[in-house]
């Protein structure tokens, strides 16, 4: 059996938009990618370039605006109960 050594909890503001943008960009990427070139061999040519620029935008996007989507979404939602 593998076991994987977990990150402490403190990594979770970090770990979860560095996941979230990885696989957001992947299917948008992929989608736009295909959507202009076709399934070509020039799309597995540029669908990595794109995935790749598009994650370096979304990562840090994703770190400077994540504080307002939550202030946003407990705007928006209620709280559960017994809080």
């Amino acid at each position: 059996m593998i076991v994987v050594r977990k990150l402490p909890a403190r990594y979770a503001p970090i770990v979860m938009p560095f996941v979230l943008s990885i696989l957001m960009t992947a299917v948008v990427s992929v989608i736009s990618t295909l959507r202009s070139l076709g399934a070509t061999p020039a799309f597995l040519a540029t669908w990595p370039g794109a995935w790749g620029l598009s994650w370096l935008v979304a990562f840090p996007t994703l770190l400077v605006v994540l504080p307002l989507v939550r202030r946003i979404v407990a705007w928006l939602v209620a709280a559960p109960p017994g809080r």
